[in-house]
C-alpha cells in the first residue's frame, strides 16, 4: 500500500486525515469510524512496522550467519581436497575423480576505516581460479636510448670489429 522511505510507515495523505479527525472533526462519529479508531488503527500500523525492522534485522544476523558457515565449510572442503589428493597419488582412479572437483576460491574480506569487514568478489573469471604468481614482482625498465649521445651505429660497429681484433681504435 503505502511504501515508507522515511521513518513514518503513514502516508502523508492518512496522517493529513488523522490530523483533521484530531482537530475538526474531533466530535464527529461516523459508523464504527471515529477519532478513537483511527488513531487505534495508526498505532497497529506503527507496531507493525517496528515488527518488520526487527524481523528484517533478525534476516540480515541469519545470513550473515549462513554465509560466515558456507565460507567455513569452502575452507575445510578446500583443505581436504588437498589432502585427499596427496593422498591418491598413486591411485589414478582416485586422482582422476579429485581432479574433476573444482572448488572456488573463497571471497577475500578487507577492512574497512570503521572495522566493518567488507566483501572483495573476484575481478575476472580468468583470474579466479588461476594462481597467484610468487617472487618479486618484475622491475621496471627505464627507456634509454639506443645509442649513446654523439655515437653512431658505425662508431659503435667499427669499435666492436677492432676489439675483436685485439687492435685499439684510436681517434
Amino acid at each position: 500500500m503505502f511504501d515508507p522511505s522515511g521513518n513514518d510507515p503513514i502516508s502523508p495523505a492518512l496522517q493529513d486525515l488523522l490530523k483533521l479527525f484530531g482537530q475538526e472533526l474531533a466530535t464527529v462519529k461516523f459508523p464504527e469510524l471515529d477519532r478513537a479508531v483511527l488513531e487505534e488503527a495508526a498505532e497497529r500500523v506503527k507496531d507493525k512496522a517496528a515488527e518488520l525492522a526487527q524481523a528484517q534485522a533478525a534476516l540480515e544476523a541469519a545470513r550473515q550467519a549462513l554465509y560466515e558457515s558456507q565460507e567455513a565449510l569452502l575452507q575445510k572442503g578446500q583443505r581436504a581436497l588437498a589432502y585427499a589428493r596427496i593422498f591418491a597419488e598413486e591411485d589414478a582412479e582416485l586422482s582422476a575423480k579429485l581432479d574433476s572437483i573444482s572448488l572456488p576460491r573463497p571471497v577475500r574480506k578487507a577492512l574497512r576505516a570503521e572495522g566493518a569487514p567488507v566483501l572483495e568478489a573476484p575481478s575476472a573469471q580468468g583470474e579466479e581460479n588461476a594462481p597467484r604468481r610468487r617472487g618479486r614482482p618484475p622491475k621496471a625498465r627505464t627507456s634509454a636510448p639506443l645509442f649513446a649521445e654523439g655515437a653512431s651505429p658505425e662508431l659503435i660497429a667499427a669499435v666492436e670489429a677492432e676489439s675483436a681484433n685485439g687492435t685499439l681504435h684510436t681517434a
